[in-house]
């Protein structure tokens, strides 16, 4: 255990990250935003889906953009919604926004509650979608019983959470105790809303928290996680004569979240381009100028380009042998990952490429990262304990940056694994930094809500619903280090494709979590 704190010790988590100080955020109209404008290319059937008043708060949010560690807007979007309802509302010191609601009458006798979702979202987007995250707001269409966004991320992911949220602070007419609705930032890339909250500033006696994306479960516990970050620099070498150069490309793949889809065996990008790049390399010689793998840390990469050159002389039978391999690979994903592209076309010569030798020690260090799962729970069945995503794989300009996200609900296995992949790296000359480490959020079978819960889903659907943990990092395991006695649950409506352009939100799923909402609220156990 020793070593693991001191590597916790030594590398510390900045919460203040937001672009603009929250200290600089007038919480007024002085920051005007004209989203009436941006709504007009909304289209207006999402706004006549029932419960129309929480689609139409996700309709104004997704107006607004919110990027991870950008979300002044949204803040203050936030604070425009809360003050505007004549509401106790506040930002804290890191951005979070927290709103308080009385209790309604004859409720005032019931436990103080916190309503808690994230305002910012993952952004991703297909290669071929021509959309801005910072300036534009989600194009969203109907589909059947889904709702989606064209070429983009929904943001579903926590953005129906906060609309629900929305919707019971607007309301005249819903039963509900005393609300403390707290709308945490950076959620996806980091946690330090969460990690920023300090005790004290809730006085809520149980949490409610709405980001789970199966409609018949019950959360009571999460992973942890650490982002990974391995560096290095080299020396660019003119490339050499009498050399052919080709942008080999990795597209199609699903992606997904890290996390809640690491067990599936979805196709990795980086993973499989340097598979590629180590048999061009081992066999012909290959050399390597640039590599852009990955996006998102919390996102099964979909994507990896990259541009290198091979001996003339070597070009018919590499191409030859780097078409077998292709298909090898397709056959491999073939019922996983039906749209798995893989192509290669010729380019202009670079004027540099790698270091022979530093060229040589990145190729295998990605080989040897482990990605995907490193052990299941030895204590709830079908549950991934510990895993890892090779998230980004950036090479130019004589710098290399390799990130990865390991998840864990058991602390002792996250930083085994962390050490594992440290060690990986280091072997191949990278400095590595951890950073972003939270912990996992511990079981409470006990829950005095997690009964009122489960008793309310049985006489709702007529059915058990699934208690369970879950291989993603909610925000509960760190709100639970400074609010110790606060009793936790999360639930949700169904989402989809999380953290990838193929997000969607199921309708008849929204409705079913609304009445389910309402009717917990109506059931919050009194104060004594």
């Amino acid at each position: 255990m020793r070593n693991y704190n001191n590597i916790k010790e030594r590398h510390s988590i900045k919460t203040n990250h937001l672009n603009t100080s929250i200290a600089s955020i007038e919480l007024s109209k002085n920051v005007p935003l004209n989203y009436q404008t941006k709504l007009k290319g909304m289209s207006a059937e999402i706004r006549n889906i029932e419960p129309k008043v929480v689609w139409n708060h996700f309709a104004d949010l997704n107006a607004v953009p919110r990027p991870s560690k950008k979300e002044e807007r949204v803040i203050q979007f936030m604070v425009d919604f809360g003050k505007k309802l004549n509401l106790e509302t506040f930002v804290d010191k890191v951005g979070n926004v927290i709103i308080r609601k009385p209790a309604t009458a004859g409720m005032e006798d019931r436990k103080t509650i916190v309503m808690q979702s994230h305002l910012d979202m993952v952004h991703q987007k297909n290669a071929d979608t021509n959309f801005d995250f910072d300036t534009e707001g989600i194009k969203m269409f109907i589909d059947g019983d889904w709702v989606k966004a064209q070429g983009t991320t929904l943001g579903a992911d926590n953005g129906l959470g906060v609309a629900s949220i929305m919707a019971v602070l607007s309301s005249n007419d819903i039963p509900h105790p005393a609300i403390e609705a707290l709308f945490t930032i950076d959620e996806e890339t980091g946690m330090t809303g969460a990690m920023g909250l300090e005790g004290g500033i809730l006085t809520g006696d149980i949490l409610l928290n709405l980001d789970t994306e199966e409609d018949d479960e019950i959360g009571i516990g999460c992973a942890g996680g650490v982002d990974i970050t391995a560096t290095r620099t080299y020396e660019s070498e003119n490339t050499p004569e009498n050399t052919v150069a080709f942008e080999l490309s990795v597209t199609g793949l699903n992606g997904g979240h890290s996390g809640m889809d690491i067990h599936k065996g979805l196709g990795n990008a980086n993973k499989i381009m340097n598979r590629l790049l180590f048999d061009g390399f081992t066999n012909y010689g290959l050399r390597i100028s640039e590599i852009n793998g990955g996006s998102l840390r919390n996102a099964i990469p979909r994507e990896s380009f990259a541009t290198m050159v091979i001996d003339t002389v070597s070009k018919e039978p590499f191409l030859f042998e780097l078409n077998e391999l292709i298909n090898e690979i397709k056959s491999e994903f073939a019922s996983l990952e039906e749209n798995l592209t893989i192509e290669l076309k010729e380019v202009e010569t670079p004027e540099t490429v790698m270091d022979l030798g530093v060229q040589i020690g990145v190729i295998k260090s990605i080989y040897g990262a482990l990605n995907g799962v490193y052990r299941m729970s030895p204590d709830i069945e079908d549950l991934v304990e510990t895993s890892n995503n090779v998230a980004r794989v950036i090479v130019k300009d004589g710098a290399i940056k390799i990130g990865c996200l390991t998840r864990s609900s058991s602390e002792t296995n996250k930083w085994d694994l962390a050490n594992s992949l440290r060690s990986v790296f280091e072997l191949a000359g990278f400095d590595v930094e951890f950073s972003g480490s939270y912990p996992g959020w511990l079981p409470n079978t006990n829950s005095d809500i997690l009964k009122v819960l489960k008793n309310l889903y049985v006489e709702m659907n007529n059915a058990e619903p699934h208690v369970a943990a879950c291989h993603a990092g909610l925000e509960c395991g760190i709100l639970g280090q400074n609010y110790p006695k606060m009793d936790m649950i999360s639930f949700g409506p169904n989402i989809r494709g999380a953290h990838s352009p193929d997000e969607r939100a199921q309708i008849s799923s929204m409705q079913k979590f609304w009445k389910y909402l309402l009717e917990i609220l109506k059931n919050i156990p009194s104060k004594n």
